[in-house]
Parts: structure tokens; sequence; C-alpha cells
């Protein structure tokens, strides 16, 4: 499964989701992790009065199962979720992306948490997807 991380360091989770300048995303499984590449957003990402940031971020993360963040607003964490994207707030600014993501894979060898179980679960497709396709 795809993970992506909010940073504007590469190293920590200390990036709200609207304003960060980063987005790490690594490639988790039972047997380790793998860096994939650095998801860059420029432009005005200021983290108040710019919704227009957001949106390219979520279309960014679609095949991420999980994004973790310092902060997300509800509106963004809403639409991550009807995409099946699940985001996780970070308990400060000094969490290290790396150490996260061995606790990932401890946990995935162990007995995941039910809300890692269902976001292990397939994507499903919602209802507005398949319709866009229909009209297309």
């Amino acid at each position: 499964m795809k993970i992506a991380f909010a940073t504007n360091d590469l190293i920590h989770v200390n990036g709200h989701f609207g304003s960060a300048k980063y987005m790490a995303v690594y490639e988790v499984n039972q047997e380790g992790y793998q860096f994939l590449e650095n998801l860059e957003f420029k432009g005005n990402l200021q983290q108040d009065g710019n919704e227009n940031k957001v949106e390219p971020k979520i279309n960014a993360l679609l095949d991420c199962t999980i994004v973790y963040v310092l902060a997300i607003g509800a509106g963004p964490a809403a639409r991550l979720i009807n995409k099946c994207v699940t985001p996780i707030k970070s308990k400060d600014e000094e969490e290290v992306i790396t150490e996260l993501l061995h606790k990932l894979v401890e946990t995935l060898n162990g007995n995941p948490p039910p809300w890692l179980r269902k976001a292990l679960k397939p994507k499903e497709r919602n209802f507005d997807e398949f319709e866009e396709e229909l009209t297309v």
C-alpha cells in the first residue's frame, strides 16, 4: 500500500495538509517500506484563504491508502475519506517519517487495529465516479 506524509523538510510529519510543500510517498508492506517519490506543491500554500491548493493534493494522493498530516481541515479530510484515503494526524511536528514507517510495518506483521484493517481493504469506487464514466 502507498502511504503519504505531509512534510516541509522531508524528514518529519510537520505539514498541515493544505500548506505542506511536499507529500513524501512510500510503498509499505509486511516486509518493509520503500521510498517512491516526493510530490512537490508550489504556489500559494498559506494555511488560510486559498482553497484551490487542496484539490491538486487530493488528486495526487488518490492511489494512497493513508496520508499522515500534522493537521487537516474537516472539508479536506472528508474529501479524502470519500476517495478511500485515510488521513491520520501526527502526534506532533517532531514525529519522524521513518520511525512511523517502522511502526507501521510492525503493526502489519502483528494485529492491525480495525481502522487499518479497513484501510487495507480494496478501495470501493463511489457512485459519483461510476456515474461520470457512464456519461463520458
